[in-house]
């Protein structure tokens, strides 16, 4: 795994959007990983997302995530989930799907 995604993923969540200054530094961080992710660069980056959008950040965490292996969930979230495993695991299992056909 290179080095610039545990040092993401070790920040813990996105922040919600009242921290301005410390999404500016997760923002930094963020556009330091190149793309595409590896599968398990990907998997560790899902648990990056917070409880809101981050103006706009999760969108571009969750690209990011795209980049690599998909489906990065397999396994459908539960009701109570994060709303970004929901989207990445929907995503995923459309992209799948239209794979397929």
């Amino acid at each position: 795994m290179r080095p610039e995604v545990p040092t993401f993923v070790a920040d813990d969540p996105l922040p919600d959007w009242e921290a301005e200054e410390e999404i500016s530094r997760r923002v930094t961080q963020l556009e330091a990983i190149s793309k595409p992710v590896t599968g398990d660069e990907a998997a560790a980056l899902v648990t990056c997302f917070g409880s809101d959008d981050c103006f706009g950040v999760a969108w571009t965490l969750l690209h990011l995530i795209e980049t690599g292996p998909n489906p990065v969930l397999r396994t459908k979230p539960a009701p109570d989930a994060n709303e970004w495993h929901h989207r990445l695991y929907d995503r995923g299992v459309f992209e799948e799907f239209n794979a397929t056909t």
